[in-house]
């Protein structure tokens, strides 16, 4: 019924930046909270920021500063600015998104793909 398309990722120097996107399209009634996670080979899982539907944000510690999230509601789109980005950056980021299901009313999580950002000179 949902799809999350992630797109933005790619091969980056240190410093450089990158704007990731994720747009969800379906059956969709609306969006509440959407977070974007990252994972490494070998690393867990953590997450990286967090928006809500009013567009309050978190940040993990190793981003702030650095990373801004935001979300356009008339697009169903979430978008993840990365600037001054460092090696330990690198990872496959994931977005993450509660949706409302048109017509049942119902929440569920979706996932995007996954993109794949890599820091290196």
């Amino acid at each position: 019924q949902v799809q999350l398309v992630e797109s933005g990722g790619g091969l980056v120097q240190p410093g450089g930046s990158l704007r990731l996107s994720c747009a969800a399209s379906g059956s969709i009634f609306s969006i509440s909270d959407v977070g974007w996670y990252r994972q490494a080979p070998g690393k867990e899982r953590e997450l990286v920021a967090t928006i809500t539907s009013g567009g309050s944000t978190t940040y993990t510690d190793s981003v702030q500063g650095r990373f801004t999230i935001s979300r356009d509601n008339a697009k169903n789109t979430v978008y993840l600015q990365m600037n001054s980005l460092k090696p330990e950056d690198t990872a496959v980021y994931y977005c993450n998104m509660k949706v409302w299901i048109m017509v049942s009313r119902m929440g569920n999580d979706y996932w995007g793909q996954g993109t794949q950002v890599t820091v290196s000179s």
